[in-house]
């Protein structure tokens, strides 16, 4: 099975906002943070995808996830790239 490292901007904030997660069906994962669905942090906004990243093992994945949420220099050069 495949899994993602995403990466989601805020486009309902005035400020720059991003979320970063993991999934195994990105699709759905990036329309459950639209509704409302997805994680409490991102309730109440819309997200667009700006980045992901294919992974072949969940726990690759995860430890790939952890890396980028910890790292705000990349965030920010992604965000700003988008």
């Amino acid at each position: 099975m495949t899994y993602f490292v995403y990466m989601l901007k805020c486009v309902s904030c005035k400020r720059k906002l991003t979320y970063v997660g993991y999934t195994n069906n990105i699709n759905l994962r990036v329309y459950l943070h639209n509704i409302g669905k997805g994680a409490k942090f991102t309730k109440g906004n819309r997200w667009k995808l700006i980045y992901k990243k294919k992974f072949l093992s969940k726990s690759k994945a995860m430890s790939y996830e952890y890396s980028l949420k910890n790292d705000k220099q990349k965030r920010l050069r992604i965000y700003n790239s988008s």
